[in-house]
């Protein structure tokens, strides 16, 4: 079955409503091992990326990651065939925070809009993690557009091929306590998560969050992961 279909085959109304009651989403397997295994032999080419990043030189954590420079087929499949099933509630999102901007149907538009505005660089990513390594909590944000949702799939085994790094979300409530959400993830599974903000409801109306997302240390093994973000960089 081609990507597309099986993006398609997803239940999105699940997946939409935990986005609105916890901010994040697992997917449920959508990669094959074939799949994960050719996507994290990648990570060993020169060829194929814009750059790399060394998080401890930047105080991100540890580990590393690369920016493609031309998406692969299945990750360019993976962000076409994930973004019309997203944009529905980015713009739920967007307009419960009363924020003015709204996003169009289809991907190739959104990505106009951002080259418009001087965000030209792919954001997709490969990062690899290993004993030890973890990462901060952060925001991928890369310019004044930002589509309000982003996936990360796990592309190793948990338990065969590393432990720990668990996926960790955190919510900044105005006035209270940050919350943290941990998701477990499969081999193949994708999790749907907040990038930035997210509208809770609560007793005298909707109030705005500030989300984080990390992962926690790796004990041992290697950690692939591919991240699919849909607004470009400057």
């Amino acid at each position: 079955m081609e990507i597309e279909d099986r993006i398609a085959a997803l239940d999105w109304a699940r997946i939409a409503g935990e986005l609105d009651a916890y901010g994040a989403a697992a997917t449920g397997p959508l990669l094959t091992p074939g799949e994960c295994r050719d996507l994290a032999a990648l990570y060993g080419r020169e060829e194929g990326f814009r750059s790399r990043i060394v998080m401890a030189r930047h105080g991100f954590g540890r580990g590393e990651y690369k920016y493609f420079s031309a998406l692969p087929p299945l990750v360019a499949g993976l962000r076409q065939g994930l973004y019309p099933h997203l944009a529905p509630v980015a713009n739920a999102w967007h307009a419960a925070m009363g924020l003015p901007r709204r996003f169009p149907d289809g991907l190739a538009a959104f990505t106009a809009e951002c080259h418009a505005a001087g965000q030209a660089h792919p954001t997709p990513l490969l990062l690899r993690y290993g004993p030890g390594d973890y990462n901060c909590l952060h925001q991928d944000l890369y310019g004044e557009m930002v589509f309000p949702l982003q996936v990360a799939f796990l592309l190793s085994e948990p338990g065969r091929d590393f432990a720990g790094g668990e996926f960790v979300l955190t919510e900044q409530r105005p006035r209270m306590q940050s919350r943290a959400e941990v998701v477990p993830l499969r081999q193949g599974e994708g999790v749907v998560f907040a990038v930035h903000h997210r509208p809770v409801q609560g007793k005298r109306g909707t109030y705005r969050v500030t989300m984080r997302h990390g992962v926690s240390r790796i004990r041992s093994g290697e950690r692939y992961t591919l991240g699919v973000i849909f607004h470009d960089a400057a």
